[in-house]
């Protein structure tokens, strides 16, 4: 029923034409709705997916309000130094790793950083992206992600760990998404994906 809805969800909003891979789409969906059922999710209107099997030249972060079945936002989002350079291929949960950790996410508090305004990240996928909050993974806006950047220098720039957004969206996604709704950071990492318990549950 489940993987049923996210076809179905996926096709209604053309979704494919708008880059997302569809197994990255149905992962997300499983997972938002295990979550659901669990309790962990207290806003239930937005997933977030962020699609790193696309290049970081993509605009491969997608914002979906699930209840109107409209997509809020697209746009950029960089990965960790460690893990790659145009195409993310290395992750860990690891303090200092500079790498991305994939696998979902339940969004907290927002607050002011040497960033600006800052999404905290409670990673909820038990060995793979449980230890954000001790790894300072956060949402937040940088002026090495976006069009103006990648015209200089031909590339995205890359975080410590954090999935960073161009600074000129960050605030309206943060606002958004902040306050318990579900991110999920895909890669098609067979390790990950027959792994982990939130998409096998």
């Amino acid at each position: 029923m489940v993987v049923n809805q996210a076809v179905m969800l996926y096709s209604n909003m053309k979704l494919e034409k708008q880059g997302l891979d569809p197994k990255a789409f149905e992962y997300a969906w499983r997972g938002y709705y295990h979550l659901l059922k669990k309790g962990l999710i207290r806003k239930r209107t937005v997933l977030s997916i962020c699609d790193f099997s696309q290049s970081c030249c993509s605009k491969r972060m997608y914002v979906i309000d699930v209840q109107r079945r409209k997509l809020l936002f697209r746009t950029y989002v960089a990965h960790g130094q460690n893990s790659g350079e145009e195409y993310a291929t290395s992750f860990s949960n690891e303090p200092d790793s500079y790498k991305s950790s994939l696998g979902f996410y339940v969004t907290d508090r927002v607050y002011y950083g040497r960033n600006g305004l800052s999404l905290r990240l409670n990673g909820v996928d038990t060995g793979y992206n449980d230890l954000a909050l001790k790894r300072n993974i956060v949402l937040h806006g940088s002026t090495y992600v976006g069009d103006k950047y990648m015209q200089n220098f031909g590339t995205l720039g890359t975080s410590l760990g954090c999935p960073a957004l161009p600074s000129a969206l960050s605030g309206r996604i943060i606002r958004a998404v902040r306050n318990g709704s579900c991110l999920f950071i895909y890669h098609p990492t067979q390790q990950y994906l027959e792994n982990s318990t939130i998409i096998n549950s």
